[in-house]
């Protein structure tokens, strides 16, 4: 399996913006389906976005389309989320995470899973 490691959490005032990295190791980083993650407190980990293992297709939470962008570099092996226009309801734990099947979008099917990072949004 991938191992996945999150950066670029923090706190942010409302409208603000945020960029989240997750490194990964491994070998065939390039085949996995990648999605973010979130989980609030006292609330289920929901899907933010999800990125196929070329890039070409990618989906989003209606919530945060149009204000979160997903991005993965095979490459340099990294995924990552560009966050703007923050709101309050984005806070939360953000996880990373791998999956081998052809698409991806439920928690269920993701088998690698980073620690997470925390993002706050203050108003």
């Amino acid at each position: 399996q991938v191992q996945l490691v999150e950066s670029g959490g923090g706190l942010v005032q409302t409208g603000g913006s945020l960029s989240l990295s997750c490194a990964a190791s491994g070998r065939t980083f390039e085949r996995y389906v990648l999605g973010w993650f979130r989980q609030a407190p006292g609330k289920e980990r929901e899907f933010v976005a999800a990125i196929n293992s070329n890039a070409g297709v990618t989906s989003y939470k209606n919530s945060v389309k149009g204000r979160f962008t997903i991005s993965r570099d095979n490459a340099k092996n990294t995924l990552s989320l560009q966050m703007n226009s923050l709101k309050s309801e984005d806070t939360a734990v953000y996880y990373c995470a791998a999956s081998f099947k052809i698409w991806a979008t439920s928690p269920n099917d993701y088998t690698s899973w980073g620690q997470g990072t925390q993002v706050t949004v203050s108003s």
